[in-house]
């Protein structure tokens, strides 16, 4: 997949055809497989995830009923042991196999959720302003540190109006998301039931919908927190190698990032999540107990998701 071309290979039979990434190149697959004796109803287009390049393709693929996987391209890489050198087509050919190796076990995806996509998009930009505006906090407190309080300081005037402007344009994106939602009656009511949980604010609940697909692509928990990187595992070998088990590198560091903070309120306002944090205090270190404590609101999330019920501080403010 990339922005402009498509790389699409039949690894068995050694076929590939490289298209345009657009309607043009879809019809000139189709003419493709018609030669080659494809028939797309009995097929599974195999394809990496990019995050944007491949949703052109994927409308495509539903309005012509064509079953189809994204893979991460991770799991790809990792799974074809030792390679040398690559291209697009070499690329296709190996994500050709894996999806041939693993035919059985290779779930078709479900169909996209528009609004679910439109909430990526808005986060994705949100984020940026956000991760902008902070490098322009920065830059003024250096300023200053270096040069004292210099309220005629055309870069740091310029760096204000600019975390100003910014700062507008976030609150427009945050104004858009909840119109979305709004409109949504099954986002919506994922929002509420996540919102009521202590610790779990609107941009937690906005990531955690978007991630999961509204609960649709993770509905295991523990699933859901080993991509988010809070569950550890063993890092032991034999006799010679026994070390403490450590949560993995590979995982969504910016949705890990966003739970610390509700991790933190949780143990602060939550009376249950306290006292649990009290116990664990008593012989762990802070940031394990920290990391149990995110897994614990995973686990609560869940679990009100799937009963479809606010949690229950929501209900005694009610009451």
């Amino acid at each position: 997949m990339s922005k402009l071309t498509l790389d699409i290979s039949w690894a068995e039979r050694n076929l590939h055809l490289k298209i345009e990434n657009c309607n043009k190149g879809f019809m000139e697959m189709k003419r493709w497989c018609k030669i080659n004796g494809i028939n797309l109803e009995d097929t599974l287009v195999v394809m990496e995830y990019t995050g944007g390049y491949e949703y052109r393709f994927i409308q495509f693929c539903e309005s012509q009923k064509i079953a189809y996987c994204r893979i991460s391209g991770l799991e790809i890489k990792r799974s074809m042991g030792m390679t040398r050198g690559k291209n697009d087509k070499v690329d296709s050919f190996r994500i050709g196999r894996y999806g041939e190796e693993r035919i059985k076990r290779l779930g078709q995806s479900k169909p996209l959720n528009k609004n679910i996509l439109l909430l990526k998009q808005l986060l994705s930009f949100r984020k940026r302003l956000v991760r902008e505006n902070a490098g322009l906090a920065s830059t003024i407190s250096e300023r200053v540190h270096m040069f004292g309080s210099a309220k005629k300081d055309i870069i740091i005037q310029l760096a204000e109006s600019k975390i100003r402007s910014n700062e507008k344009h976030i609150f427009k994106i945050e104004e858009a998301i909840q119109d979305m939602i709004k409109l949504d009656c099954a986002i919506f009511q994922s929002y509420r039931i996540l919102t009521s949980i202590k610790g779990i604010g609107p941009v937690n609940a906005w990531m955690t919908i978007a991630y999961t697909e509204n609960f649709t692509s993770f509905t295991d928990p523990r699933k859901y927190a080993v991509y988010v990187g809070v569950v550890p595992f063993d890092n032991s070998s034999g006799t010679s190698i026994n070390g403490k088990k450590k949560v993995s590198s590979l995982a969504n560091k910016e949705i890990k990032q966003e739970l610390n903070q509700a991790a933190k309120t949780a143990i602060c306002h939550d009376l249950e999540i306290r006292e649990y944090a009290q116990r664990k205090l008593e012989n762990k270190h802070y940031k394990i107990v920290l990391n149990n404590v995110k897994f614990k609101i995973i686990l609560r999330m869940f679990a009100l998701i799937k009963r479809n019920e606010l949690n229950i501080e929501a209900y005694r403010k009610v009451a």
